[in-house]
């Protein structure tokens, strides 16, 4: 979990620097665009047919039972197809591209021909992409996640500092694209040498197991349905943006969003940890899985409520201070909401990876099926009745909507987890009436004194009602190991 926390933050850092920079140097318009094509790099994920998360777990498979024989033919098999979907994702997306430049999205009439430019390059990295994300699942299923971060945290600063180096010498978003493209093809290569590294028996030769593709398929088949319409519904709320308001509209959404969903760097660190300890324990232990459960939610809500909170509460201040007077105008009311459904998000994805590591990630793509037309319809008519406030209470009303489903989902397969997540329910609600309080426009010195004595109140709940016996034993013994060590080194 530490190391994935690295990985995924320090990037975080970096961008709190370089999007001002960025903002300023390449204006709203073209960054708004720069806005879509992150996203379009991160949705191009879907085209792996899930085969990503399979691989980790076939290989993972292999090496317990003893099978190493087995897993170069599995490998390349796996490589083979993801690189055949890419292909197959750039054709679609290239048709595609064209539409989307003309039609849907309202792009400026002079940045257009760039713009179309920069999606058919996306398009044509595809290949890469997707295949990149087999690489690391197989140093994952190795357990090298220091070599996995290794690699992260210099091509996640390279997403923001790319952008940087392009500036002195062209505000081209043509160019600005190619330079990402760049920082994906030298992650490719180092991922494929570091698998080498750890798999020797890779460099023998591509070989190809016929029999091992149904496995592959059928295994990633239900969780390419989430790893399509997640991302849809993830996504889709710049989109409308952009097709029922302007990319300056996206600016001003997109913004807020990056900062706030950097969140998801807690409870993605932790699933990543939970989702193989959830298929062990729940074969053997259920009551195991269900206590895993419970400190899973419980932790992640601890890590969050305070940064949630604080972000609510100064939300026009922190905008203003770091963006200036016009993106605090337009864009801190969707901040507040945005932040709402960081937190409701970060808790769901523990019942989510529940569900999908006992082997059930057709209940979870389901849900997602069903949700995709209602949220569609309600982004349509929040956004054209409220703007892009509109689509952040979309947004999290749809987390909202998926925390319910979700939770009562992991109940029913865990009963033995019913506490917790009757224990996540009083506490949800009582942080609902915290942040609706937060929101009330009133004096800074008045929203530090609400903010203050808001931690209070958090710190003594966690203490009296939320931690057990056994984890004030283990804070008191963390407190006292490192007010021992203050007092050696003064």
């Amino acid at each position: 979990v530490g190391l994935n926390i690295i990985g995924l933050g320090v990037p975080l850092l970096v961008a709190v620097f370089t999007i001002p920079v960025l903002v300023r140097s390449l204006g709203t318009d073209r960054f708004g665009v720069l806005a879509l094509a992150w996203m379009v790099i991160g949705y191009f994920n879907l085209f792996d047919l899930g085969l990503g998360r399979a691989v980790t777990q076939l290989v993972s498979e292999k090496l317990g039972a003893g099978k190493e024989q087995e897993l170069p033919s599995l490998v390349w098999t796996a490589l083979l197809l993801m690189l055949a979907m890419g292909v197959v994702g750039t054709l679609v997306s290239s048709l595609l591209s064209p539409w989307l430049v003309y039609d849907v999205l309202k792009i400026p009439q002079e940045l257009r021909s760039e713009t179309l430019k920069s999606f058919y390059l996306l398009a044509l990295s595809l290949p890469l992409v997707v295949s990149t994300l087999g690489l690391r699942g197989i140093l994952e299923a190795h357990q090298r996640f220091g070599m996995v971060n290794a690699v992260r945290i210099p091509m996640g600063i390279f997403t923001f500092l790319g952008p940087l180096m392009v500036l002195p010498f062209s505000q081209s978003l043509f160019l600005v694209v190619a330079v990402l493209v760049v920082g994906r093809l030298i992650a490719w290569f180092a991922h494929f040498l570091l698998c080498l590294y750890v798999m020797p028996a890779l460099r023998q030769g591509i070989s190809v197991q016929r029999q091992a593709v149904k496995p592959l398929l059928c295994l990633g088949g239900w969780m390419m349905v989430s790893n399509t319409v997640n991302p849809l519904l993830v996504y889709l709320d710049r989109f409308f943006i952009g097709a029922l308001i302007s990319v300056t509209a996206v600016s001003y959404y997109a913004i807020p969003y990056e900062v706030v969903t950097k969140l998801w760097i807690v409870c993605a660190a932790i699933v990543a940890v939970l989702f193989p300890a959830f298929s062990t324990s729940f074969t053997r232990d259920r009551d195991h899985t269900a206590l895993l459960f419970s400190r899973a939610v419980k932790y992640t809500f601890l890590a969050l409520f305070p940064l949630v909170l604080l972000m609510i509460t100064f939300a026009y201040e922190g905008l203003y201070f770091w963006m200036g007077g016009e993106f605090s105008q337009n864009s801190s009311r969707v901040l507040q909401w945005l932040a709402v459904g960081v937190l409701l998000s970060s808790l769901t994805s523990i019942p989510f990876a529940l569900v999908q590591g006992v082997g059930r990630p057709d209940l979870t793509a389901k849900v997602h099926l069903i949700e995709l037309p209602f949220y569609l319809l309600g982004i349509w008519w929040l956004v054209r009745a409220f703007g892009i406030e509109g689509a952040a209470m979309a947004w999290t009303l749809r987390h909202v909507v998926d925390s319910l489903i979700l939770f009562g989902i992991a109940q029913r397969l865990s009963p033995s987890g019913f506490p917790a997540i009757r224990r996540a329910a009083i506490i949800m609600g009582i942080s609902s009436l915290l942040f609706a309080i937060a929101v009330i426009p009133t004096t800074v010195v008045t929203k530090g004194i609400f903010l203050v004595l808001t931690l209070l109140f958090f710190i003594f709940a966690t203490w009296f009602y939320i931690l057990v016996p056994e984890e004030q034993a283990l804070l008191r013994k963390f407190l006292k190991g490192a007010s021992a060590t203050g007092e050696s080194k003064a």
